[in-house]
């Protein structure tokens, strides 16, 4: 009698130990009565090849990509998705059976998914969206907002010269303000989005003026430490619908975890309370 491999998976970045992928696949592989593991991997720059390379050898059925690694994957990768591409980075590679790897980018799904359920009264078409930063994040949102049919993006970033590069990648729907005038990009934007790490716990904060919203944006935050950044707080007092970032970091799971284990896991409160653990 011949046991089945156990499936392997997890997630490689520098550093690694603050990733919270671990307990929310932890939580799910309990949960479905999978029997596989997640294990987070701290590889260097210079092993990052001859590691991918060796995961499928030891029974990886793939696994996640964080910061410094999301745009090198892309060029060891053998198929590489168009929404990666489009991102210019991948979160998410697939070993397949034939011995390809897949790479592909889910933070887009996981932000629309995060939105969806947040703020379920927000239409794509209700109005333009004001983005706040031009890094990776800010390139996965825009794709995403463009896709779901948003009329206009406005982007403001400390440096403009990266909101320009946005505008030439992505194209006319997206217009740059200068980051001194970043608030008044709010006044007409019927969704807000804070793709910068300005508001975490240690860095500094967003001192964009928030004057400029109305009651009737949503407002989102990527950054989920803390959950309620000084953004959401303010907009929670204007009356704005608020969503956090955590539920960006659940979703954008979802894909991966299916095509690993075969099963799509719900993002629920107990999974909330998992990452949160």
């Amino acid at each position: 009698m011949t046991l089945a491999k156990i499936p392997l998976a997890g997630v490689i970045g520098s550093p690694i130990a603050h990733s919270k992928s671990p307990q929310v696949h932890g939580h799910w592989l309990k949960t479905y009565g999978i029997q596989g593991h997640y294990i987070p991997m701290d590889v260097a720059a210079a092993d990052l090849e001859q590691v991918i390379r060796s995961l499928p050898r030891m029974g990886f059925v793939g696994v996640n990509v964080t910061i410094p690694h999301k745009e090198a994957v892309m060029h060891i990768a053998d198929l590489v998705t168009d929404r990666a591409i489009l991102i210019g980075a991948s979160n998410t590679l697939i070993f397949r059976k034939d011995g390809k790897i897949h790479a592909d980018n889910t933070d887009g799904y996981g932000f629309l998914e995060n939105l969806k359920t947040g703020a379920p009264n927000w239409q794509p078409k209700s109005g333009p969206a004001a983005i706040l930063g031009a890094g990776g994040a800010a390139r996965a949102v825009i794709a995403s907002l463009l896709d779901a049919g948003v009329p206009e993006i406005f982007i403001s970033n400390r440096t403009r010269v990266r909101a320009e590069k946005l505008v030439s990648d992505f194209g006319n729907r997206l217009r740059v303000f200068d980051w001194v005038q970043a608030g008044n990009m709010l006044d007409d934007a019927a969704l807000v989005v804070n793709t910068t790490s300005l508001g975490m716990v240690g860095k500094g904060e967003l001192r964009v003026p928030l004057d400029g919203l109305s009651k009737d944006s949503v407002v989102t935050d990527l950054v989920y430490a803390p959950l309620k950044t000084n953004l959401l707080a303010t907009a929670e007092e204007i009356g704005c619908t608020t969503v956090d970032g955590l539920g960006m970091l659940l979703h954008q799971a979802v894909p991966g975890f299916e095509r690993w284990f075969g099963k799509r896991p719900e993002v629920d409160r107990a999974t909330r309370a998992a990452a949160l653990r």
